[in-house]
């Protein structure tokens, strides 16, 4: 019964992971049109390090890094103690 039991589980995680699978082809195959299309479509600049190859998609990932660690920073600083409301 118990091995009856852990099919069914699983199987019904199947069509999700498969969904997810499917999904994340179509990001990955985006994400490859995208990167080919910086190399083929001109570019208007308007400083000169936009003209270096990649230079968005770099550009993009150091933003992110550093909102994520000036999150953590803010969150230290800023977050109250558990019992903060318990006074009232």
């Amino acid at each position: 019964m118990t091995d009856m039991k852990k099919d069914h589980e699983t199987n019904s995680d199947l069509p999700r992971a498969v969904g997810l699978r499917r999904i994340l082809k179509w990001f990955y195959a985006a994400c490859a049109i995208v990167v080919l299309l910086d190399l083929v479509i001109h570019r208007h600049i308007y400083h000169p390090w936009e003209s270096l190859l990649f230079f968005y998609c770099v550009f993009g990932f150091v933003a992110c890094v550093f909102l994520v660690v000036a999150a953590k920073w803010m969150r230290k600083l800023l977050m109250r103690s558990e019992d903060y409301y318990d006074g009232y």
